[in-house]
């Protein structure tokens, strides 16, 4: 039987999930997430959040505590742990991408100090090919002379003539 070259007799490549073609989106969101977690407004806003937290199960009646004082905060316990364990590798990835965005710019920095390097010493050298041509170049004093000298002797040709 011959092969059928419908489409059908071969199987179905598998697709994979294709992610948004904003690849730096997630790289973007974790330097977001950083520099938030680095204000004060984050510190003072974590300090209100336990400060409540703690206050309200420590104050109201046990049977309205939804985290017991008795059993030390567990559940505060788990929230910070989990806030923390979020963002422990966040804060990590953000560092990366600061890292490679700084080892490129040190690069670009290298590659632009080696061409205005190469720029100065190109300059330098036709600024001594400059000096170098000015020895040779004649002066005005130099060229009038030349030019009296070359008057003077049609002067003298002409009088030669004349004579």
């Amino acid at each position: 039987m011959a092969e059928r070259e419908d489409g059908f007799s071969r199987p179905k490549a598998r697709r994979r999930l294709r992610l948004p073609e904003s690849k730096d989106r997630f790289g973007r969101f974790t330097e977001a997430f950083a520099r938030g977690m680095g204000t004060p407004a984050f510190l003072i806003g974590m300090t209100i959040f336990c400060g409540f937290w703690l206050t309200y199960n420590s104050l109201v009646p046990p049977e309205a505590q939804f985290d017991p004082q008795s059993q030390g905060f567990p559940l505060l316990t788990l929230v910070l742990s989990l806030q923390a364990s979020y963002a422990a590798p966040l804060l990590l990835l953000a560092q990366n991408r600061q890292d490679d965005r700084d080892r490129v710019q040190i690069e670009q920095d290298r590659l632009r100090a080696e061409r205005n390097l190469n720029d100065t010493e190109y300059l330098a050298r036709e600024v001594v090919a400059l000096r170098m041509a000015m020895r040779d170049m004649a002066t005005r004093e130099f060229i009038r002379a030349e030019l009296r000298s070359f008057v003077d002797d049609l002067d003298e040709r002409r009088a030669r003539d004349d004579a």
